[in-house]
C-alpha cells in the first residue's frame, strides 16, 4: 500500500496594527544593501505594500502571547512603515499584512528570505521597462519610479533594437550580457544577425569583436575628417550616428561615409577659396599629403606678422596665469580637472600666436602656392609659400620673358589652381587563391622599403660613430678604386625621394623624429654660407658629429626599384643587389629593428595587400599553427583583419623589413652573379644583367 503524502500547512496571515509590530534581534540582515530605507518607503507609499511581513508572536514568561509580534524577516519593509509613520504619511494604527509563523528558528526564516530573493534577469527588465515607455512614461519617471538612474532605463530601452532572435539566444544563455550590449550599437538587426552567426562559430566573439564588426564600415567621430567637419554639422546634413550606451564610444561612429567626404571636400574648397584670395598662383587641396609631398620645391621665408599691443598684452597676461598654476601646482601628483583644462587652452592661444601666418612678397605670392590639408587634431593645416622650378624667376641672359613687368603688381587670382581631393585608389579586390606563395607585389616592395629606408636613415642620424663610418667608406671607394670626382672634394649627399611612398609613411615614428631632428638643427643654423662656416667651426666634436650623423643619413636608400631591362636610367640587376646588401650591412650595424621602429602589419599596409597563403604563413610565423586554424576558413578580407588583431604586438615582420643576417664577404663578381632574395625574385630576372653596374645611392661622388 503507498504512503500516503504529507501535505504541508501554510502559515495564517493577518492585519496587524503598526504599533504592534516590532523589529526581532533575529533578523539576520545587519549591513545596508540595494536601495535605502527612503526609496522603499517612497515605493510603499506610491504602490503601498506589495509584500507582507513575517512576523512571531511575542510570548511572556508563562509562554502566553503579549498582543505584540516581532518582525524577524522583513526588517528593511519595517522600517520603511516607521518612516513613513514618523513622516506623518501614515497612521501608527495602520494594519499591516503579516504572515504570522509558528515553530521553526527565527534566523532561519530570516537567512531563507534574504538567500532566495532573485533579482530580475535583464531581459526581464528590458520587457517591463518598454511596457511601461509604452504606456506614456518617460525614461526618467521609470528611473524615479524604480530607484534606477535614467542611464540605466536607456540602456535597458537601447536593447530593443536587438535582434528577437539574439534575445531568445541570451535567454537560454547562449550569450552574455555583454556581448547582447555590443550589439546594440547599431539598429541593423539582420547585420546583427549575421554577425552573431559568424563569430558564434569563430570563436571570436568578444564583445569589442562584435562592436568592431558591426562598426567597420564607419568612421569614429575621434576621426581628424570629422573633428574638422563637426559631428552637429555632419548630423544636420541628415548624417545618423552610431552611440553605444554600454561602453565609452568618443562620440560615437558615422555610419554615412560618403557624406562625410562630401561635407570635408565642401570644407576644405571654402578654406581653399578663402586663401586663394591672398594672390597665390597654386593650391593644392588633399585630406592629408603624402611623405615627401614638397620634394623639390623652394619654400619662401616670410615675415611673421607683426604682434599688437593688445596681442602683447594678452599673451603676457596668458603666461602671467600659465606660470602662476605651474608654480601652486609644482607638488602635486595631478591637476584639478578645471585647472587642467584652463592650461589647455592657454597652451592653444599662445600656440597660435607662435604660429600665426607670415607675411610674403607680392611678387613671391604670385608665382607660389600653398597646401590646405587637415592637420591629426582635425585644424586646418596650411602651408604657404611654395615655388615649383618652372616658377621660378629665369635667370639673366634667357629669353624668357622680363620678370619686372609682373613685380610688384597685384597678384592675379583668377591663375589659383585649385586640385580636386581625390581618395587613393580603391583596395584590391580579394584573392581567393590559394595556389602557392607568389613574389610580393612591386608596389608592395617599394612601400615596405620606403619605411625600412625612413627607419634607417632615423637609426644612421642617431650614431654618429655609424655615419662616419658609412661616409669614411664611400671616401675610401672614391681615392682607392679611382672613382674619379668631377671637381673639388665633390662628395655630396643624394638625398633620396620616395617615387611611390604608403599612405602611412607621414605619420610614422621615424618620420616625426627626422621631422623634429630636421626644424631643430634648422632653427640653429645660419643662412649666410660665410656664416655658417663660421658656426660649423665654432660646434664641439659631440654636436659635429650628430650633424654628420643627421646630413649622412638622408643619402640612405634602401628602395627596392624596379630593374630596367632596357638599359635606360633606372637601376640594373646588379645595382639593385649592391644596393641591398649594402643596406643590410648598415643595418646591422645600427641593430635595426623594424618592430622596435613602430612598423606593425595592418590590413592597409601589408595584410589586405596580398594573397591568403601570405597572411596564413604570417600567422603561422608569429603565433602557431592553431592560430591558422581559427582563420583559414574565413574569406580574406575577414582573415586580414583577424590576422592583424593576431599578430599585433607580436613584432612579426615581412621578410623586406627584416634585419638580414651576415653574409660572408664576396668578390664584385660573386655578388654580381647572386640572384636576388625571393620576395624581389621575377622570374624574367637574368643574371647576365648583373655585369651592368651602378652607382650606390646612399652616399654619392659627382
Amino acid at each position: 500500500m503507498a504512503k500516503a503524502v504529507q501535505k504541508i500547512t501554510l502559515s495564517s496571515s493577518r492585519d496587524i496594527p503598526f504599533n504592534k509590530l516590532v523589529l526581532s534581534q533575529s533578523n539576520v540582515r545587519r549591513v545596508k544593501a540595494g536601495i535605502s530605507i527612503e526609496q522603499l518607503a517612497e515605493s510603499i507609499a506610491q504602490r503601498t505594500l506589495l509584500q507582507s511581513l513575517n512576523v512571531r508572536a511575542v510570548l511572556d514568561a508563562e509562554g502566553n502571547e503579549t498582543g505584540t509580534f516581532e518582525v524577524p524577516a522583513g526588517g528593511r519593509r519595517y522600517r520603511a512603515l516607521e518612516l513613513l509613520v514618523k513622516q506623518k504619511r501614515m497612521a501608527k494604527t495602520q494594519p499591516v499584512p503579516c504572515v504570522v509563523r509558528e515553530g521553526g528558528i527565527a534566523e532561519d526564516d530570516s537567512i531563507a528570505e534574504n538567500d532566495e530573493r532573485v533579482g530580475l534577469h535583464p531581459l526581464d527588465q528590458f520587457r517591463a521597462f518598454q511596457i511601461l515607455r509604452t504606456l506614456g512614461m518617460t525614461e526618467e519617471d521609470i528611473a524615479a519610479r524604480h530607484f534606477v538612474t535614467p542611464a540605466i532605463v536607456k540602456q535597458r530601452l537601447r536593447l530593443a533594437s536587438v535582434s528577437p532572435k539574439l534575445h531568445e539566444v541570451y535567454a537560454g544563455d547562449g550569450m552574455t550580457l555583454e556581448q547582447l550590449m555590443a550589439f546594440s550599437v547599431t539598429d541593423d538587426q539582420a547585420r546583427q544577425e549575421q554577425v552573431w552567426e559568424n563569430i558564434s562559430r569563430s570563436g571570436y566573439d568578444e564583445p569589442y569583436q562584435i562592436r568592431r564588426m558591426l562598426t567597420e564600415d564607419t568612421v569614429r567621430a575621434s576621426d581628424k575628417r570629422v573633428q574638422f567637419v563637426g559631428i552637429a554639422v555632419y548630423e544636420a546634413a541628415g548624417g545618423g550616428v552610431l552611440r553605444d550606451l554600454f561602453e565609452r564610444d568618443d562620440g560615437g561612429w558615422l555610419q554615412d561615409v560618403p557624406l562625410l567626404e562630401r561635407l570635408v571636400a565642401e570644407k576644405l574648397k571654402a578654406e581653399a577659396e578663402t586663401i586663394a584670395a591672398e594672390g597665390w598662383k597654386w593650391i593644392e587641396v588633399a585630406i592629408s599629403f603624402p611623405y615627401g609631398h614638397d620634394d623639390g620645391l623652394r619654400q619662401l621665408e616670410g615675415t611673421p606678422a607683426d604682434i599688437t599691443a593688445e596681442e602683447q598684452a594678452t599673451i603676457e597676461a596668458l603666461q602671467a596665469e600659465q606660470a602662476k598654476f605651474e608654480a601652486q601646482y609644482q607638488d602635486a601628483d595631478e591637476l584639478p580637472d578645471e585647472v587642467d583644462v584652463r592650461l589647455g587652452e592657454i597652451e592653444k592661444v599662445l600656440s597660435a600666436f607662435d604660429n600665426r601666418p607670415h607675411i610674403f612678397d607680392p611678387a613671391d605670392i604670385s608665382r607660389a602656392g600653398a597646401f590646405v590639408s587637415i592637420d591629426s587634431d582635425g585644424s586646418l593645416l596650411i602651408d604657404r609659400g611654395f615655388v615649383r622650378p618652372e616658377d621660378e624667376v629665369p635667370v639673366e641672359g634667357t629669353n624668357a620673358t622680363d620678370s619686372s613687368d609682373t613685380e610688384g603688381a597685384a597678384p592675379d587670382t583668377s591663375s589659383v589652381r585649385r586640385t580636386v581631393i581625390t581618395v587613393d585608389g580603391q583596395p584590391e579586390a580579394d584573392d581567393e587563391e590559394d595556389d602557392g606563395i607568389k613574389p610580393l607585389p612591386d608596389r608592395l616592395v617599394m612601400e615596405l622599403t620606403a619605411h625600412r629606408t625612413l627607419a634607417l636613415r632615423d637609426a644612421v642620424a642617431t650614431n654618429p660613430k655609424v655615419a662616419m663610418t658609412a661616409l669614411l667608406h664611400k671616401l675610401c671607394l672614391d681615392t682607392f678604386q679611382r672613382e674619379m670626382p668631377n671637381g673639388c672634394l665633390q662628395v655630396s649627399v643624394r638625398q633620396v625621394h620616395f617615387s611611390a611612398p604608403a599612405s602611412d609613411l607621414k605619420d610614422s615614428v621615424p618620420a616625426k623624429a627626422i621631422d623634429e631632428r630636421n626644424k631643430a638643427w634648422a632653427a640653429e643654423m645660419p643662412n649666410d654660407e660665410v656664416a655658417l662656416w663660421d658656426w660649423l667651426a665654432a660646434l664641439d666634436d659631440a654636436s659635429r658629429s650628430a650633424l654628420l650623423a643627421h646630413c649622412v643619413s638622408f643619402g640612405v636608400n634602401a628602395l627596392f626599384e624596379k630593374v630596367d631591362r632596357y638599359g635606360g636610367n633606372g637601376v640594373s640587376a646588379h645595382g639593385l643587389r649592391r644596393r641591398i646588401d649594402q643596406a643590410d650591412r648598415l643595418a646591422r650595424a645600427v641593430n635595426l629593428d623594424m618592430a622596435e621602429a613602430g612598423w606593425r602589419p595592418t590590413v592597409d599596409n601589408y595584410l589586405g595587400r596580398v594573397t591568403k597563403s601570405r597572411i596564413l604563413e604570417a600567422v603561422r610565423e608569429a603565433k602557431s599553427e592553431a592560430s591558422v586554424q581559427l582563420i583559414d576558413h574565413l574569406k580574406k578580407s575577414e582573415m586580414a583583419k583577424e590576422a592583424e588583431r593576431l599578430l599585433d604586438g607580436t613584432g612579426w615582420l615581412p621578410e623586406p623589413l627584416r634585419l638580414a643576417k651576415f653574409a660572408p664577404a664576396s668578390s664584385e663578381s660573386e655578388v654580381a652573379g647572386e640572384p636576388l632574395p625571393e620576395f624581389l625574385a621575377d622570374d624574367e630576372d637574368e643574371a647576365g644583367e648583373a655585369g651592368e653596374d651602378e652607382q650606390p645611392h646612399a652616399v654619392a661622388a659627382e
